[in-house]
């Protein structure tokens, strides 16, 4: 929409609560958005951190019963899931990479503007089902790792809600990744290369990839829990010849990976604070973009030091230690990076050069006792004791926190136009960092001494236990206090008006040039086109160059739509279907039952699942069916791609993702002789006419996209129905094929058939979705929305088919053929 000018109001006139409500909604501005994401992380901060309190103080002193059983174990599965999805993971990477990666990179949104509002509120929606989890059955007690085969113990309750919710974080995670991909890729300020982008712009594109690459290792393990607590489909379950230990292999490709998800984005921060509060340009910046990729490559490569003590192969532990070594190198490096920028430079010494200076201490000391958990015989030692706790608590909690803790004193200013009180910032660090180093330095000690981890209650008599437990406790009560302090720092700041300047702490990168807090398009200039370092401001007063004014009326925005957060919607109910009831009354243990002897709470949730399916897809079709500028707009590529290709692109390595872990999974399997095919398998010519069905479809899809180009949208709209036309018929075929084999053996007995139903179905699953998003151009053009200007979304969709016809082909080979 072009700029418009919000009427006049009396002053002092605030919207009301649903006027604000309806604004974020339906925003599609990169910074309500990221507002979104700190608010709701802050949040889920706010309540894992109470949970974490409950259970200090039930360890507090020797056999105390405050929680005990099950109840404290799904306290602890909480804590533990609600800090690392819901907080350190979603501020750093979501919270400050929308807000300030475009502003970074001088422009005025993301590449994809409504997929970032449809991932903001599935993330948010994602935390509500977790919630309603708790009114239907309880929290799962079964840690935030859901270690099969505890997961699928039938006393436990809420592992399916967050199977569940994990996914559709996930889907939401991965969509805002490709989407920063996508932004750095094809939208930097005309003139910036990569090599003059921000260390926190480097920051946010290389966890973006490290998230795309990984994070199909959490969603296999989550799914084919799911699968078995649904269907008793498991290919885990060693009754039929699983490998439990696989499950651990999954989850750990992706757990270990996610410990730099949420530390990169804070090394952007912290790189950040060090060059503006030193006055100096950042130490060795290459240097430090070569540590970062160095470590989403190597962390990639280190997962198995999580499971040094399951009894692996001894060469397959030594490389896995090596490698947990090498990893240690690009961190320090960054390490070095920071201190080399403080050393001698004209330090401002406010709230977050402090928060910086603890973060460089405190990350330290986390990081030497992460070198010593990759020695394997030290590791022995202290697996599953207080030692471990510890360590991460060190290097997440008062290492990696602590730069959110930074981040937000750093550009507070900029994002509300107030600066936060310096007394109340210095107290909430120095609050941290006592209570921190109170609560985790006697759990080194603990776990040193022999107490294990995940224990409700310890005996009295052992050895410095009581005494160091509640010193521990002490320390979890004085990061309460701290966490006050800070909320009522930031509530505090709102009473004062808006007062910061552009440029209040001398920054040098391009977000410092706009108001504070920025007007929606962000920039009333145009920037020039020289960007000699990573440092422009400083560079261009050195130059003499100037900002070229820019009429905002001229500026043109995104549409704000309400269908993108109604298609999330779609998307909670129908998790909230999957978590509690299923499209028929069918229980593993039981089999099919008549849908009458359900319970209500089954009930209500399989038709809430069966209403969400008209929601979700009516949704999407509105979104699709409402162009995403009000007039013709000519964008801004980098590249001769559309953002809409850019951003699928990427995505798209999500998938070979998680099709590679499982089909990994499945080749181990049948390579070690578990998995054999049974005698009657689906017959291979069926799956050859399937092919032959499929590549077709991909040839008429791809001539239907040159004809759009073309402009011949007759025979565009001919390709597009035929794709559609011979997707139908695979799946015609596909559901023919389940159900003959369905009938023939059963899939809880026969782990060839456990997989094959597992990444067959998944895939079939991928031809729903795929034929969905063929649908959305063909309606799309039946409407005339599309034009030169507005091409819809063929080409991802495009794309999209194209990899589902590859990953067929792939499965032939390993399912019929082999």
């Amino acid at each position: 929409m072009t700029v418009q000018h919000a009427p006049v109001q009396d002053a002092g006139a605030r919207p009301g609560l649903w006027a604000v409500l309806k604004d974020y909604m339906m925003t599609t501005d990169h910074k309500k958005i990221g507002t979104l994401y700190i608010a709701t992380s802050i949040l889920g901060f706010a309540l894992a951190g109470i949970l974490a309190v409950l259970i200090r103080l039930q360890l507090a002193v020797p056999d105390n019963t405050f929680l005990v059983g099950n109840t404290y174990n799904q306290v602890l599965t909480m804590h533990a899931a609600l800090m690392i999805f819901f907080f350190l993971i979603p501020i750093g990477l979501f919270g400050f990479g929308n807000w300030f990666l475009p502003l970074q990179l001088g422009v005025r949104d993301v590449a994809l503007p409504r997929i970032n509002t449809f991932a903001v509120w599935l993330f948010i929606f994602s935390l509500i089902l977790v919630v309603l989890g708790l009114a239907n059955g309880g929290a799962p007690g079964v840690g935030w790792t859901f270690y099969y085969p505890l997961s699928v113990d039938a006393n436990q309750t809420g592992v399916t809600v967050l199977m569940v919710a994990l996914t559709l974080n996930g889907i939401a995670s991965l969509l805002g990744s490709a989407n920063f991909a996508a932004t750095v890729v094809n939208m930097r300020a005309p003139g910036m290369s990569l090599w003059q982008m921000p260390v926190f712009a480097w920051s946010i594109f290389a966890t973006s990839m490290l998230q795309l690459v990984s994070l199909g290792g959490l969603t296999a393990a989550a799914l084919v829990t799911y699968l078995e607590l649904k269907l008793g489909i498991s290919m885990f379950n060693p009754g039929i010849g699983g490998v439990p230990v696989m499950f651990q292999q999954f989850f750990w490709f992706y757990s270990h990976p996610a410990v730099y998800v949420m530390l990169l984005p804070y090394l952007g921060i912290g790189a950040e604070i060090a060059s503006t509060m030193a006055r100096k340009p950042l130490f060795g910046y290459r240097v430090m973009i070569y540590s970062i990729l160095g470590i989403v490559l190597v962390s990639l490569l280190v997962w198995v030091h999580h499971m040094f003590a399951v009894g692996l192969p001894e060469a397959w532990q030594i490389a896995f230690m090596i490698a947990t070594l090498i990893v240690a190198v690009p961190t320090g490096v960054k390490i070095f990076n920071l201190i080399g920028t403080l050393w001698g430079g004209r330090i401002i010494m406010k709230s977050p050069t402090y928060w910086l200076v603890g973060f460089i201490f405190n990350f330290l000391i986390g990081g030497i006792t992460g070198v010593s958990l990759g020695l394997i015989p030290f590791d022995y030692q202290v697996t599953m004791s207080y030692y471990v706790v510890a360590h991460f608590h060190n290097v997440m909690m008062f290492g990696t926190a602590f730069l959110a803790m930074g981040g937000l004193y750093y550009w507070w200013p900029k994002m509300t136009g107030r600066f936060m009180s310096e007394k109340l910032g210095l107290a909430h660090f120095w609050l941290f960092m006592i209570g921190s180093w109170m609560t985790f330095l006697p759990q080194y000690i603990l776990g040193l001494l022999g107490m294990p981890r995940r224990y409700y209650t310890y005996p009295e008599g052992n050895f410095a236990w009581t005494e160091l437990n509640f010193i521990s406790t002490l320390g979890a009560l004085t990061l309460l206090a701290g966490g006050i302090v800070w909320v009522w720092n930031m509530l505090q700041s709102f009473r004062q008006p808006a007062t910061a300047s552009p440029n209040p702490w001398g920054g040098f990168t391009l977000e410092w040039t706009a108001d504070s807090p920025p007007k929606p398009y962000n920039f009333a200039h145009d920037f020039p086109t020289t960007f000699p370092t990573e440092r422009p401001l400083y560079d261009w007063e050195q130059s003499g160059e100037t900002l070229t004014p820019v009429d905002p009326k001229s500026i043109h925005l995104p549409q704000d739509s309400i269908w993108p957060f109604m298609t999330a919607v779609g998307l909670l109910l129908m998790g909230y279907g999957l978590s509690f009831g299923w499209f028929t009354n069918y229980h593993p243990a039981t089999g099919l039952q008549p849908f009458a002897d359900a319970s209500f709470a089954f009930k209500l949730a399989t038709v809430v699942l069966y209403l969400s399916i008209p929601v979700f897809l009516y949704s999407l079709f509105k979104w699709a069916g409402t162009r995403e500028y009000a007039v013709p707009v000519a964008h801004h590529h980098l590249t001769k791609y559309d953002n809409g290709f850019m951003g699928m692109a990427w995505f798209i390595i999500s998938e070979v993702g998680l099709f590679g872990v499982l089909i990994a999974g499945y080749a181990y399997l049948r390579l070690i002789g578990a998995a054999e095919p049974p005698a009657l398998r689906p017959s291979i010519w069926l799956a050859a006419l399937n092919t032959l069905v499929l590549v077709a479809s991909s040839f008429v899809i791809h001539r239907a996209e040159q004809d759009n180009h073309h402009g011949k949208l007759t025979r565009f709209r001919i390709g597009m129905f035929v794709t559609l036309l011979l997707g139908a018929i695979f799946m015609i075929f596909q559901v023919y094929e389940f159900t003959l084999f369905g009938v023939e053996s059963d899939w809880k007995q026969n782990l060839w058939q456990a997989c094959f139903f597992t990444i067959v179905g998944l895939h079939g699953l991928h031809i729903l979705i795929g034929g969905t998003g063929i649908a959305l151009p063909f309606y799309q053009s039946l409407t005339g929305k599309m034009d030169k200007y507005n091409h819809g979304s063929i080409t991802p969709a495009s794309l999209y088919w194209h990899l589902v016809d590859v990953v067929w082909l792939l499965i032939v080979a390993i399912f019929y053929a082999w």
